[in-house]
Formats: structure tokens, C-alpha cells, sequence
């Protein structure tokens, strides 16, 4: 690898993180991990800052976990697990982000790779993309989220399917499930993810920061719990943001010329 294990251009109010361990098929290390998690708290930082989008260098979006990774800690004897409460506590961070998140996958997003994109909010696609859980393929179980997160995302059977059988679909085969926000030819890639990314960025707000964290919070809840913090979170938007001023200006008549 050279560079920095991840690569960070503001385009823009638009971050835009590039895995950088292309050699690798950019598997997740220790550094990259690390790297990835100060992104997280340094976009929520920024007021220039709208949305965050991450794709891979090099053929492939992220083939999961660094195997050499989980070799390594065995070997001085300390278990891969404790590396990958860091990966999963970096996915649910980035699930609870108030900048939203764009996951840009190309070649294969498998494993870590999927859990990465399952925690984003939006994820665009190469239509020759590669997409599965695999962890069986090697006799692993999921640590990243996916036994959690690809339920909701894909449905309860095709995720069975993935997660019990370490099977990689091409993209177009999650298209008709609404996971994927855009499928598209490579060669569309990044103009495609830019115009998502520009519709988040074109919302951003306080509003829609409380949202993202509303939808966090009631993942996986049972509805009566949901819907109490749903309202719980409407009225803390509404005592603690102008928005009775703001829907007052909407409703003033206007004359053609601008005057009220």
C-alpha cells in the first residue's frame, strides 16, 4: 500500500473517502478501521460538511476483514474479536452519524465490505458489483453487522440465502428491493453517487440530522416504542428549531414581485 490507509477529498460540501489498500482489494486493517472512524467525527465537525460518500481505490470496493489481520492477532494471542468490536463499533457510528452516508461500490463488497454498506445511509452501484455476506466461504461468522443489518435492508429470505450460504450476487439482483438507491454502469459510477450525494446535501439541516437519528434509533424496535419516539422527536424539533417562523413565511402570500 502506499498513501494513507484512507484517501479524503472535499469536494465541495461533499466529503469524498476513498479506501486505499487497493492491493488488498481494500480489506480492513487495524489502520484502516482507525481511519475510517476519525472521518466520522471529523465530517460531524464540519459545518461545510453536508454528506459523506465512500468508495474503494483500486478493483474493488472491500473484500471484507484482512485475513493477515486475524492471523497476526492470533499469533501474539489476542483473539480477532477484540478487532472487530473496533469494526463494528465503527459501522454503528457511522450508522448513528448525523452526516448521512453514501457507501460506492464497484467489483466486490463482501463480508466487511457489505457490512460497510449496510451501515450507510444511500448506497449506489456498479452493476457488475459482486455483493454478499461470504463469511461462510471461509468459515467465519459475521462480526460487522450483517447478521443484523441485511435483514432489514435485503428481506428475511435473500439474507438466509446470503448469510447461510456465503453467496455473492451481481447488483441488478438487489435492485427490485429498494437496498440499492442507484444501479448503474461502471462507468457511471461516480457522476451517479455525486447526484445522490447532491440531493442529501441540497436537505441538509438540523431537520434532517434528527431524522437520521431518529431512524437509528428505532431500528429494529417494536412499533409502539417507534412511534412514541417519533413523536418524542417532532416535538424536540419543533420547541427547539424555528419552525413554527419557518412554516409562518411559507404560508405569508407573496406578490410576483417578492413583497409580502
Amino acid at each position: 500500500m502506499t498513501g494513507p490507509p484512507v484517501l479524503v477529498e472535499q469536494r465541495g460540501d461533499v466529503r469524498w473517502l476513498t479506501l486505499n489498500r487497493p492491493d488488498r482489494r481494500n480489506a480492513l486493517d487495524i489502520a484502516l478501521v482507525a481511519a475510517l472512524d476519525e472521518q466520522i467525527t471529523a465530517a460531524d465537525a464540519d459545518p461545510g460538511t453536508a454528506v459523506v460518500a465512500v468508495a474503494g481505490a483500486g478493483p474493488s470496493f472491500c473484500a471484507g476483514g484482512d485475513f493477515h489481520q486475524f492471523l497476526a492477532l492470533d499469533r501474539e494471542g489476542t483473539h480477532p474479536v477484540r478487532f472487530l468490536e473496533d469494526v463494528s463499533a465503527c459501522f454503528t457510528r457511522i450508522a448513528a452519524a448525523t452526516t448521512p452516508w453514501v457507501a460506492v461500490l464497484h467489483g466486490h463488497a463482501v463480508a466487511g465490505g457489505l457490512e460497510l454498506a449496510l451501515a450507510c445511509d444511500l448506497v449506489v452501484a456498479a452493476d457488475t458489483t459482486l455483493i454478499g455476506d461470504g463469511h461462510l466461504r471461509h468459515g467465519l461468522l459475521p462480526a460487522g453487522g450483517s447478521s443484523v443489518r441485511l435483514p432489514a435492508a435485503v428481506g428475511h429470505g435473500l439474507a438466509r440465502r446470503l448469510l447461510l450460504t456465503g453467496e455473492l450476487l451481481p447488483a441488478p439482483a438487489f435492485a427490485a428491493g429498494g437496498w440499492l438507491d442507484r444501479v448503474v454502469p461502471e462507468a457511471e459510477l461516480e457522476d451517479t453517487a455525486m447526484q445522490v450525494c447532491r440531493q442529501l446535501a441540497d436537505a441538509a439541516g438540523p431537520a434532517q440530522s434528527a431524522l437520521k437519528g431518529l431512524l437509528h434509533r428505532i431500528a429494529g424496535t417494536e412499533p409502539e416504542p417507534a412511534l412514541r419516539a417519533e413523536l418524542d422527536a417532532f416535538a424536540e424539533n419543533w420547541t427547539t428549531r424555528p419552525v413554527a417562523a419557518a412554516l409562518e413565511a411559507f404560508l405569508t402570500p407573496r406578490t410576483p414581485g417578492g413583497t409580502t
